[in-house]
């Protein structure tokens, strides 16, 4: 395995449907997290090029815009949105794929996740679409579009996604689609632009009680080794949903994106990242 110690301003794509607290994701045993462990790395930067994006400086925490109590009513202006999903900890290049293996209960899965050319328009805003599909034995059964866009402090939005699922052998949209603005669903954060230690988000909100994922930040300076390869500087988060009794943690290298997640409190499920095609 190859040790990778991304810039912090590389712009390597991420597939991006690792999202919902482990509703029917894929998983794969994680022993060599345990054994890497997370260690110290030193780095604390977050954010992505703030070339690219010079508000950036002024940007609000993610606690802030997208906050787990109160009345909830994010601020959408289209005029404060960018065409390049460049975050530093989930970049997504039009194009790219990533494969994700591992198992959900005992039941082996792969994921593979591909971003799109073709965009989507949302409450006035230009999305990137991510295709997510899951399978079984060579058999996919989930199939998921999901919709993201960046603002220029670099916050990546979710926006909704457009969910099926295999039943009785045929794929039949998901209970959990939604899309903002429509049913009373609005948006979440996935993703921040400056993460910080301690930083709590909403992820998602449809308020029929469907979708609700929220995320804590717990670390910048972890150490992880997956399939693909070895990585520093490492961003840990704690997701959950108040819909499902179990707690998970998602791993995202900078440059990258996810390598890594695992059901932490719950039913067994993990994966990570064995592919990148571009």
């Amino acid at each position: 395995m190859r040790v990778i110690d991304v810039p912090t301003t590389g712009r390597e794509a991420h597939g991006g449907a690792r999202h919902r607290c482990a509703a029917g994701r894929v998983g794969v045993g994680l022993a060599v997290i345990a054994e890497v462990g997370l260690a110290v790395s030193g780095c604390t930067s977050s954010g992505g090029s703030a070339t690219s994006h010079p508000s950036r400086s002024t940007s609000v925490s993610a606690s802030v815009l997208a906050p787990l109590h109160g009345n909830y009513s994010p601020s959408i202006d289209p005029a404060n949105f960018v065409q390049t999903i460049d975050n530093r900890y989930w970049p997504l290049t039009p194009g790219a794929g990533y494969r994700y293996e591992g198992v959900r209960g005992s039941t082996p899965q792969i994921d593979d996740e591909v971003v799109l050319r073709g965009t989507k328009q949302i409450l006035g805003v230009t999305c990137t679409v991510v295709r997510d599909t899951v399978s079984e034995g060579g058999r996919p059964v989930e199939r998921t579009f999901d919709w993201y866009a960046q603002d220029r402090q670099g916050n990546v939005w979710y926006m909704g996604e457009d969910s099926l699922e295999l039943k009785n052998g045929h794929m039949v949209k998901a209970s959990d689609s939604w899309k903002s603005g429509v049913n009373g669903a609005k948006p979440g954060i996935i993703m921040p632009g400056h993460p910080q230690r301690g930083d709590a988000y909403r992820q998602e909100y449809y308020p029929p009680g469907e979708a609700l994922d929220q995320a804590r930040v717990l670390r910048l300076d972890g150490r992880l080794k997956v399939p693909y390869g070895a990585f520093t500087h490492v961003l840990v988060t704690s997701e959950r949903s108040p819909l499902e009794p179990q707690t998970e943690q998602k791993y995202y290298a900078p440059g990258l994106g996810e390598v890594a997640e695992r059901v932490v409190r719950g039913h067994h499920e993990e994966f990570q990242l064995v592919r990148v095609t571009r």
